[in-house]
């Protein structure tokens, strides 16, 4: 009991009397005491809050990599014309899908076919003359062996006879030749695929060489892309490895609605990985086929490609909430035996997903705090919580998440004095209740 309090009942003891004076300084000093028990025990120290902790173990992760690409088509083709002419016929509609050796055009044929036809009398002209240069041969050689002629003639009906067969020769080349022009004025489509618009007219003059239209393959369809050379290692090793999954591209396509029904997610195989790295940009060349049955994919188009089953093998990995950026870099918050936040910096390697790889800083073991992360402190002692994945908080028992602490600077700034208000209040309307009145705080007055 405070010495003004003293001083005021003793100078009101006249009205109040003795007695009175004895039981008031009795109950003040029993209050006091109260008081002091209550302030204790509102100062007491709350039991460590309840965090999500995970311990770190070396596992297998795939990562989730995408590079950007261009479609493109090797089987590609432009349909010029091989021979000049009218253009005559057009024997497709554009955007058509078209087979191997199915005619596009036909090229004013009349004048090759009479090539054709004056290179096949030529050709018989030609057997004629060898025909008889051959007899002749026969004949001469008979009359040497005999002596009744000389062997310059002789000679002369053996080179009549080589000429004569090199006439033939030539004769059938032309004639091939002949052919050969009069197939071209038949313009056919030289793979399967989908034709463009015509680039000439019909009824137009074309010369040898000119573009006609393209046929372009929509299926199957190449995909190169560029992979860091780093990725294109790991890529290569995984291949390599017998019991390692089949790493597997994906192409979704870009402009698809998400609601939409109509699948639009092509997977391929890899069949190409460069075997030298780009000096200029640390790459390596990679392709991958697909098949692209209902064509949303085209030629040229430029995409994103992922590979999917790509892993990394026995590494240390957090959840990306786990870590934060301290003043020397990314750090986590690491329990040591007595379940004392750390803080400890680390080095990252590459995110897949929701998690990312630390190359440096963590030992397989360690536990981390893995949620909220926010509401804890380097130095703070926790109760750790079994770690749900993902964003999730920690469950007790019976499933249902725990109840977190207060965040710093809300409420009140010292510890158990909001508690203590909601008592103190809780203990008035009480005493108000049973018709007392509560007690004076400035201890003056009646």
């Amino acid at each position: 009991m405070d010495i003004p309090m003293i001083r005021m009942l003793a100078n009101r003891a006249p009205q109040w009397g003795l007695i009175g004076v004895v039981t008031l300084l009795l109950a003040a000093c029993g209050g006091g005491d109260e008081s002091q028990q209550q302030s204790q025990g509102g100062g007491s120290q709350q039991p460590p809050r309840k965090v999500a902790v995970m311990k770190v173990q070396p596992h297998d992760l795939e990562l989730d990599m995408e590079y950007p690409a261009m479609i493109r088509s090797d089987l590609s083709a432009d349909i010029v014309a091989r021979v000049s002419g009218v253009l005559e016929e057009k024997h497709y509609q554009p955007g058509e899908m078209v087979e191997k050796g199915q005619t596009l055009f036909t090229i004013e044929p009349p004048p090759y076919q009479a090539t054709v036809d004056q290179r096949e009398a030529d050709l018989q002209s030609a057997r004629a003359d060898l025909e008889e240069a051959q007899r002749n041969w026969a004949r001469y050689k008979r009359l040497y062996s005999r002596g009744a002629i000389s062997q310059q003639q002789r000679d002369t009906a053996l080179n009549t006879l080589q000429t004569a067969q090199a006439s033939v020769a030539q004769a059938k080349a032309s004639l091939e030749s002949a052919r050969i022009d009069l197939d071209y004025t038949t313009v056919k489509a030289p793979v399967d695929g989908m034709v463009s618009l015509n680039e000439v007219n019909v009824g137009n003059f074309v010369a040898e060489n000119t573009e006609l239209a393209t046929v372009t393959p929509l299926n199957p369809l190449e995909v190169r892309f560029s992979l860091p050379q780093e990725d294109a290692f790991a890529l290569r090793r995984q291949r390599q490895m017998e019991d390692a999954p089949e790493v597997t591209a994906r192409l979704r396509f870009p402009y698809a609605n998400q609601q939409d029904t109509t699948a639009n997610t092509l997977t391929g195989q890899i069949d190409f990985l460069g075997s030298r790295v780009d000096e200029s940009t640390s790459t390596v060349q990679g392709r991958a086929i697909f098949q692209n049955p209902d064509y949303l994919y085209l030629p040229g188009q430029f995409v994103r490609i992922g590979l999917e089953n790509l892993k990394r093998f026995n590494v240390l990995s957090v959840p990306n909430e786990a870590v934060t950026e301290g003043l020397k870099g990314p750090q986590l918050y690491v329990l040591n035996d007595d379940n004392v936040i750390q803080s400890r910096f680390v080095s990252l390697g590459e995110q897949a997903g929701e998690q990312t790889i630390i190359t440096e800083g963590l030992k397989a073991g360690e536990r981390i705090v893995a949620g909220s992360i926010g509401s804890v402190s380097v130095g703070e002692k926790i109760d750790p919580q079994p770690w749900q994945g993902g964003s999730q908080q920690p469950t007790d028992p019976s499933g249902q998440p725990l109840r977190s602490e207060k965040e710093p600077n809300q409420g009140t700034g010292n510890t158990g004095v909001t508690e203590q208000r909601e008592s103190d209040q809780s203990q008035q309307a009480t005493q108000r209740g049973n018709g007392a009145e509560p007690e004076d705080n400035d201890g003056g007055g009646e």
